[in-house]
């Protein structure tokens, strides 16, 4: 089923090109949406090379090095809102603090392994067309897969206090939040927003795919 099978790129995508490396802050750029697309996976390109032998024997570092560094460029909170949806506005504070929790650590530690695998030749930043002074944007990306084949892929942006964030990602006019909105809303009415937690923070330690795996 498509759908299922890019949910897994979207993952990968999204941990490995949102990634600056851990010790040199100053390398990520998110004056613009441009800026920080492209400063950050070339941030991240050069802390891969640099180390992607090591993180094959050590994943918990590499874990490390993405937590450290994703929650500053992605706006976590905006996204979970919007993967809950209705479901949001009467969850508890708690409820909403464990489930972006949950739900991003269950991602790194089933699709960080997607970041060994990625290299500099794969991603093309096309040039930025949006309005300058606009507070949302779209950045558009080509990624090409090991077949060969080139996948559109479309970040979308907004502007915060600190800088610009991201928020979503869209493969071939799949959103990544749109896609987890549907299945995880599915989950919440027939078995509760606690059930769905629990269910998150259960995979994110055993390493057991939230989704259908990424095919390359």
């Amino acid at each position: 089923m498509k759908r299922r099978t890019n949910l897994g790129l979207i993952a990968g995508l999204l941990l490995a090109c949102v990634t600056p490396v851990t010790w040199s802050a100053d390398a990520v750029d998110a004056s613009g949406p441009s800026q920080l697309i492209e400063s950050a996976s070339k941030a991240m390109l050069k802390d891969l090379d640099a180390n992607r032998e090591k993180y094959r024997k050590d994943r918990a570092g590499l874990y490390k090095t993405v937590d450290e560094v994703l929650l500053p460029n992605f706006d976590v909170n905006y996204a979970g809102q919007q993967v809950l949806g209705q479901t949001w506005r009467s969850a508890t504070p708690e409820q909403r603090q464990r489930f972006i929790k949950a739900f991003y650590q269950s991602l790194l530690t089933t699709y960080g392994d997607a970041l060994l695998e990625f290299t500099g030749d794969k991603l093309k930043i096309l040039p930025y067309t949006g309005d300058p002074n606009a507070n949302r944007a779209t950045v558009r990306t080509q990624i090409r897969r090991d077949g060969g084949d080139v996948v559109s892929v479309n970040y979308s942006l907004r502007k915060a206090d600190a800088g610009w964030k991201v928020w979503d990602v869209v493969i071939e006019g799949i959103s990544y939040v749109k896609s987890f909105q549907q299945d995880f809303g599915a989950e919440v009415q027939q078995k509760g927003l606690d059930a769905l937690i629990q269910r998150l923070e259960n995979d994110a330690k055993s390493g057991k795919p939230t989704v259908k795996p990424v095919v390359k």
